[in-house]
């Protein structure tokens, strides 16, 4: 009996082992791979940078995360700074074009460079990339990133959202990509990462003005520029898009999560931003959960 249960636990291992890992490519820009963060060069050696530029960023998080869930993915992407979905499908679709069964978009941080607030094109172009993935693999799963309100856009005069409230510019975007899911049909949904943002803001963990800090609050989520993210804002990002993706529970990671004492986020900082990650995703399931834009 000894023998057999043996046996067949390791069959049961060799079953695991051999598992086909399922493939996911990010694209982006320095909002995906990290910019002005640690987070930038983490663990590039897990993931493959199509662009060969070395960098690991929130695809490397996301791989170290489902690596301590027990999950196997190939994780590859493919982003350049300051740019829109436009350019990547207009000059790097011979690099991303390909059988890939999840794919992750985030465009550029206020909707167009040129015309800032005007999800135009976003729209065209999240439902151009998602029909060329569509063409290779029917069935592949492709999410839209729903990105943070900046500071320096809302409280700097000259900014697109100055004199709203910080709340404004995540809950625009997140209106922009949800158009533009529906508008596609092939993008499956959103990830609502400015919404997990702003949880964290309204909870007390992270500040809500980085240029009048006067809380109690005990991360910037913001890099110093207030425009990119800090360790602590990717690390929540690519909280929020493992969680999406893979359907676990961020929570589950625990505030003894690797990746995060190698980046040194302490384990309660790391056990409030699951949380709040946690808490975003529970309000996408919930009835009426989007929540209007202040004025």
């Amino acid at each position: 009996m000894r023998a057999a249960a043996a046996l067949l636990g390791l069959l049961a291992l060799a079953a695991a082992g051999s598992a086909v890992a399922e493939s996911i490519l990010f694209i982006g820009n320095s909002f995906t791979y990290g910019e002005h963060s640690p987070v930038q060069h983490f663990a590039p050696e897990t993931v493959r940078d199509l662009n060969h530029h070395g960098v690991g960023g929130v695809p490397a998080l996301f791989k170290a995360f489902a690596d301590e869930a027990g999950l196997r993915y190939e994780v590859s992407l493919e982003t350049a700074a300051s740019m829109g979905l436009d350019f990547h499908y207009e000059n790097k679709r011979d690099v991303i074009t390909g059988h890939w069964d999840h794919v992750v978009l985030q465009g550029y941080s206020t909707l167009d460079a040129q015309a800032p607030g005007n999800p135009a094109k976003l729209i065209d172009y999240a439902g151009r990339l998602a029909d060329l993935f569509h063409e290779r693999n029917p069935q592949v799963d492709v999410r839209l990133v729903a990105t943070w309100s900046r500071a320096d856009q809302t409280y700097l005069p000259g900014g697109h959202w100055y004199g709203r409230p910080i709340e404004a510019m995540a809950l625009d975007i997140r209106r922009a990509c949800d158009q533009a899911a529906a508008t596609s049909g092939r993008v499956r949904g959103v990830i609502p990462v400015g919404e997990a943002w702003l949880e964290a803001m309204h909870s007390g963990i992270a500040l809500a003005d980085p240029y009048h800090p006067g809380s109690s609050a005990r991360i910037d989520l913001w890099a110093p520029d207030n425009y990119h993210a800090s360790t602590e804002g990717y690390y929540l990002e690519a909280l929020v898009i493992f969680a999406t993706v893979t359907g676990r529970s961020p929570a589950a990671l625990g505030p003894g999560e690797r990746a995060a004492a190698t980046l040194g986020i302490a384990p309660d900082t790391v056990l409030a931003l699951e949380q709040a990650a946690a808490r975003t995703l529970a309000a996408e399931h919930a009835p009426a959960h989007r929540a209007s834009s202040p004025e």
